[in-house]
């Protein structure tokens, strides 16, 4: 089973079929996601158009870094986390913390000056996309080699912030000492995979430092960036196999792994979308809506013919 993609150039180029391909292919799926967490239907499907909208607008600045899905995937979250903010807000009024700095005061504690803190960004922004691709790359290489367990203790330790102590007793090995031996070895082959993609070795230096030792001019968030660059998460056709009861054992043990104990909320929605497959007339209604929708707004931009 292959995973359909877009063409990223013909969603660029505001091409009607590809875009309308991609509503169909991601509605469920971002439909799952919504419905986890905003119980008013009328609502998620307003959060779902605002998502494809946002992706609409957003799409000349997309990262090539991240896949199509990741980009559209955190459109949605971010589309769901501002209806949650606004629901919160007409029911809640507070207000500000005393113990919380005004943000004037926020900017008069800023010591480095504006050049300083946009290099630093900057050269954060370059090492987390280095970062993700290695950690991405490691991943790819370890279940390659099927070595399933190992890729389960480092995502248990990176993403899901275990201590080596529950660590080693979940998944039954000798002692805390063999977690740190499976962390080193791990470590040790991320900076291998970055001096590979970094030849002048820059940015591999400065991730190194920050993986050791989790100092350094820029700190790096290893489990929060593991799970916004969804380093670990299997495609789309594992989890249609895991849907159907066709999944090798070894590869079936870290994908339930990854939904069941890391809570994966990407792939959760990915499931339940597979596991509603052949309900699809539920959706037809607000697929059209929604085609409806980007249609007018494609054509707005193209202007009279």
């Amino acid at each position: 089973m292959s995973e359909w993609t877009p063409d990223v150039a013909r969603l660029q180029a505001h091409v009607d079929e590809e875009w309308l391909a991609v509503q169909r292919n991601y509605c469920g799926r971002l439909m799952a996601y919504v419905a986890r967490r905003v119980p008013d239907r009328e609502a998620r499907e307003d959060v779902l158009q605002e998502t494809f909208l946002g992706a609409l607008r957003g799409i000349a600045d997309f990262d090539p870094v991240y896949t199509f899905e990741q980009y559209l995937f955190g459109i949605c979250k971010n589309r769901t986390i501002d209806h949650l903010r606004r629901t919160r807000a007409r029911t809640l009024s507070s207000g500000p913390d005393e113990d919380s700095p005004a943000p004037l005061d926020s900017l008069a504690l800023e010591t480095d000056t504006p050049s300083r803190i946009v290099g630093r960004r900057d050269l954060a922004a370059t090492g987390a996309r280095l970062l993700a691709q290695v950690l991405r790359s490691w991943v790819q290489e370890t279940w390659e080699e099927q070595e399933f367990q190992r890729l389960m203790v480092i995502e248990a330790l990176f993403s899901g912030g275990w201590r080596n102590r529950d660590t080693w007793k979940r998944f039954e090995l000798r002692d805390e000492t063999s977690v740190a031996g499976i962390k080193f070895r791990a470590l040790k082959r991320v900076r291998e995979l970055a001096a590979e993609s970094d030849p002048d070795g820059a940015l591999s230096a400065m991730l190194a430092e920050a993986l050791d030792s989790g100092e350094g001019d820029v700190h790096f968030d290893v489990g929060e960036l593991w799970k916004r660059a969804r380093v670990s998460c299997p495609s789309r056709h594992w989890l249609a196999r895991l849907v159907a009861g066709t999944l090798p054992e070894g590869p079936s043990t870290f994908v339930r792994f990854h939904l069941d104990e890391m809570h994966c909320e990407w792939c959760l929605a990915n499931r339940d979308d597979l596991e509603r497959s052949g309900r699809d007339a539920e959706m037809q209604p607000l697929l059209e809506t929604l085609q409806a929708s980007t249609l007018r707004y494609l054509h707005s931009r193209r202007g009279p013919a």
